[in-house]
This record gives C-alpha cells, sequence and structure tokens, in this order.
C-alpha cells in the first residue's frame, strides 16, 4: 500500500525541482489533515522547504556546493495568483525597482490584485501583500505600459528627475510605440504626455 506521503513526494518530484506548491495541489490524495502531516514530514526530512504558511517548494540546489536556490518572491506571488485565478501587477517601490529607477528591492512586496486582499509572511522580515483594486486597473495589455504607469503614479508627477526620466525612456525605447500606447486610455493623462514625449 502506498502512503499518503509516497504519493506526494512522487508528485512533487514529477514537478521539479524549484516548483512552488500548496496542500491544495494534492486534495486527491487524501484528508487536508493527512496531506498537510505528509508535507510537515517531508520538510522535517529536508525534502522540500515551507516558505509560508501553506506555500512549499521543491528546493533547486547548485550541485557543487549544494547551495539551496530559493524562489523569488516575484515567483511565489505569480504561482500564488494562478492558484487563485486572479491577475496582479507590482506597484510602488517594487515597479520601481523593475524598471531600474531604484535598486532598493523592498523586504514588503505590494501588489495590486482583483482577488482577495491579504499578506503572507515570508519569514526574515520579509512579505507578499496583495491590495485590492478595481479591475481596470488591471487590464493592461502591455506590461511595461502597466510597470510604467505604476511606478510613475509612486514618484508622483513633480518628482520625476532627470535621471528617472532617462532610466523610463531607456526601458520604453526597447518597446514599440504602439504595444505601449494601446493602453494610454488607462493612464493619468500626465503619464501619457511623458510616455509620448519619451518616444519623440
Amino acid at each position: 500500500m502506498v502512503s499518503i506521503e509516497d504519493k506526494i513526494w512522487t508528485a512533487i518530484k514529477a514537478k521539479g525541482r524549484g516548483s512552488i506548491f500548496f496542500p491544495s495541489d494534492f486534495t486527491s490524495y487524501g484528508e487536508d489533515k493527512a496531506i498537510g502531516k505528509s508535507l510537515e514530514r517531508l520538510t522535517v526530512k529536508g525534502s522540500i522547504i515551507r516558505l509560508a504558511r501553506g506555500i512549499y517548494t521543491y528546493p533547486k540546489t547548485v550541485s557543487i556546493s549544494g547551495y539551496v536556490l530559493m524562489p523569488s518572491i516575484e515567483q511565489i506571488a505569480e504561482t500564488i495568483a494562478r492558484r487563485d485565478k486572479t491577475r496582479i501587477v507590482p506597484t510602488g517601490a517594487y515597479a520601481m525597482n523593475k524598471l531600474g529607477i531604484s535598486t532598493q528591492v523592498p523586504m514588503n512586496i505590494v501588489y495590486l490584485t482583483d482577488g482577495a486582499p491579504r499578506k503572507v509572511s515570508l519569514g526574515n522580515g520579509r512579505s507578499i501583500q496583495f491590495k485590492y483594486t478595481t479591475p481596470k486597473n488591471l487590464s493592461f495589455t502591455n506590461p511595461l505600459a502597466m510597470l510604467v504607469t505604476f511606478a510613475l503614479k509612486e514618484v508622483g508627477k513633480d518628482n520625476v528627475t532627470d535621471d528617472i526620466a532617462k532610466q523610463i525612456k531607456c526601458m520604453l525605447q526597447k518597446e514599440q510605440k504602439d504595444n505601449v500606447l494601446a493602453d494610454e486610455a488607462l493612464m493619468p493623462a500626465w503619464i501619457r504626455s511623458f510616455i509620448r514625449q519619451a518616444y519623440e
């Protein structure tokens, strides 16, 4: 008789190293309590790592040193969004970091979502916060247009320095103007003109 733990372990190995998973991925193998216990035992054995409450990873290791490569906060957030079938968009300081405006990676990353608001604590003072926003804010078709819009909103119209403008223009040059401006109806007027000027 194959135990629930063995079934779960086989399924985890099939997902591959670096994968992120939740107890709900294994509901077909038994009761919630038994699944929880099995994941707990696999964590104690060191086979998997618990990232946060109810979130685990089958870690990638660097073979020579045995160093464990942990998934990024972004990968964790995207996996949660896929599970919950919600949309998310990085905002604030994190959007600025992704655009290269700021070199600081915030310890607490905030995403806007059309799903339930909540906070996921990842330990060591790090967390992911999902803040509810209207679906309109998540209707962008172009990821760069969305990132630039939320980064500029964070900076504020009167605080856009020459360096920030230069960095954003540099990022925009890599993307077709029409693709970015396809979303202009979703942008505040000042951001729309900023982007148009960046292409002139």
